[in-house]
């Protein structure tokens, strides 16, 4: 029986010294001492059938149950390791309830409750202290691995990312988003006045694979803006969500200033129809994006997948480095990234490079004993086998290596296993119009397309670009300022790397993540950022007077 199966049946003592191969760094005697966080209410090292955590809803500042619980399988051996309470159709009146007490003008606003900003900076400041606790970063980056199995340096990254986010809007920062503008009117006691105004109630819905980033970013963000949001995570990964809110709590965050629901699907829209909140952000499927758009009339926005693409310039230079970030783009987190590189094109000069060897040598390095190769959890082996299958009867396309389920494991049937894999399909082949669509079909697992272009194609290359229908990330792998500048400034995806070091993924702290040319689209992660999605513009024309001394009543017009 190999080492996945046992866990199953291991004991307590026995579950942590397993654990210890995702987390190596941390001693036996650290992770007993940080297992359960003041805030923490589950112990993440002993998750299993015999002691499963149970997730909850917040609802009016209270901690609630439903009349349905649900069971989560462990993505790594199919254990019912977590049970949580899943609102249903008929339970949803609370939660309407909640949100309609909020107004549309919010909690606060420039010109109401601005002590309210003041709050929100101390809360920051607070829980990035307590994020920057070794044993409380342990805490989430283990938490994270459970649910969503990466690397343990994936997983921290993440954890690190939300502390420095959080650091960022500590003190005066949150007020500073508020900063309002005035323009001089016409005559005396007379000025405009530019405020960014909430929306009010509003709701929030992410995916699985950033359980902690992008849902504490986009809460925070809301909040700091002045709304109160119904936050709804895929239920898989909830519980990270579910004790980030406890720790909140514990610095100060009141109770009744978020909702949070676990649901399925028909259940949430039920409630974002009848609750009607101002503005919706969803992060996840462009299908079901575009289902909301239509259902809540457009007051929605969206930052949804993409198919990303990386172009290798000209000018070959870095070899072993530019192969290494591509099989990060590709395969970290199993290539379970919004912002995974799906498609690579390949310029000539890069073909006696041996950069596909490259790949596919540190591709074969990842192992599931370290989970830098791991469970896929929105698409099963068999799918992603079938799209290979599909794929490989375009004529010229051949797998490059991989197309191989995982060996030796007990990852549920319910979720994928398949070894990292690259496709090549023929450039002119891609871009019939039989072809495109499947090519450029996003495989939300282990899984990219490589293609060849000649130095007189580029104009093939930019078509490809153009025709995709999502614009997330984008990477244009060269220092030549001129081919730079000619593919940049015919593209369009909102986060574009450009440069020898160019990467498709990575959301960090520091720089706006999100899509472009599409007006619902959302970004994270800085000012810019919470202001576009979690405010509006609102102009107040401020008049006083005093009147002229001589002033008529004049004649009609």
């Amino acid at each position: 029986m190999n080492r996945f199966i046992s866990y199953r049946e291991l004991g307590a003592g026995a579950r942590r010294a397993a654990w210890s191969w995702f987390s190596p760094s941390i001693s036996l005697a650290s992770r007993r001492s940080v297992h359960s966080p003041s805030f923490a209410t589950v112990d993440v090292e002993d998750l299993s059938s015999s002691h499963p955590a149970e997730v909850k809803n917040l609802v009016q500042g209270n901690w609630k149950t439903s009349a349905n619980w649900s069971s989560i399988l462990d993505p790594l051996n199919g254990d019912r390791f977590i049970k949580v309470a899943e609102v249903q159709e008929t339970e949803i009146k609370p939660l309407v309830k909640s949100l309609s007490k909020c107004p549309k003008y919010g909690l606060h606003n420039p010109l109401r409750a601005q002590d309210r900003y003041v709050m929100y900076g101390d809360i920051s400041a607070k829980a990035a202290n307590m994020l920057a606790q070794p044993e409380v970063s342990h805490f989430f980056t283990r938490l994270i691995q459970r649910v969503s199995p990466k690397s343990y340096k994936q997983a921290l990254a993440e954890v690190n990312v939300s502390q420095k986010f959080l650091e960022n809007f500590s003190g005066d920062q949150v007020r500073f988003l508020a900063r309002s503008f005035a323009v001089p009117g016409n005559h005396l006691g007379q000025h405009s006045h530019g405020y960014r105004w909430p929306y009010g109630p509003v709701a929030i819905i992410t995916p699985f694979n950033f359980p902690l980033e992008i849902p504490l970013l986009q809460v925070m963000g809301a909040l700091y803006m002045g709304n109160k949001p119904v936050l709804k995570v895929d239920s898989k990964v909830s519980i990270v969500m579910e004790q980030m809110l406890r720790l909140l709590h514990d610095c100060g965050l009141p109770m009744e200033d978020v909702d949070f629901i676990n649901s399925d699907g028909i259940t949430m829209n039920k409630l974002l129809i009848e609750a009607k909140p101002q503005m919706t952000l969803f992060t996840g499927s462009s299908h079901v994006a575009e289902k909301l758009a239509s259902d809540l009339n457009g007051r929605i926005k969206l930052e949804d997948a993409g198919f990303d693409w990386k172009i290798l310039g000209p000018d070959v230079q870095e070899v072993d480095y530019v192969a290494w970030v591509c099989d990060q783009d590709a395969y970290a987190c199993s290539g379970q990234k919004c912002s995974a590189q799906s498609i690579l094109f390949v310029h000539e000069n890069w073909a006696s490079t041996g950069l596909i060897d490259k790949l596919q040598c540190l591709a074969g390095k990842r192992k599931l004993e370290d989970l830098t190769i791991g469970p896929v959890l929105t698409v099963t082996t068999a799918s992603m086998l079938e799209h290979i299958h599909k794929l490989l009867k375009i004529p010229g396309s051949k797998i490059l290596f991989g197309g191989e389920p995982l060996e030796n494991h007990s990852i549920p049937e319910v979720y994928g296993a398949l070894k990292p894999t690259a496709l090549f399909v023929p450039l002119g082949e891609m871009l019939k119009t039989d072809n495109f669509e499947l090519v450029t079909r996003e495989i939300f697992g282990p899984f990219q397309i490589i293609t060849e272009y000649r130095h007189d194609q580029l104009e093939l290359v930019l078509d490809a670009c153009e025709r995709m229908h999502a614009h997330l990330t984008a990477a244009v792998v060269s220092n030549d300022p001129l081919f730079l500048q000619d593919v940049i400034g015919r593209s369009v995806n909102g986060t574009t790397y450009a440069g020898i070091r160019a990467r498709t993924t990575g959301a960090p702290q520091n720089h706006w993540f999100g899509p472009a040319g599409d007006p619902r689209g959302a970004g994270i992660g800085t000012p810019e950022a919470i202001k576009l999605v979690w405010s509006c513009h609102r102009e107040v024309i401020y008049d006083i007077g005093p009147l002229p001394k001589d002033w008529e009543v004049p004649a009609a017009t």
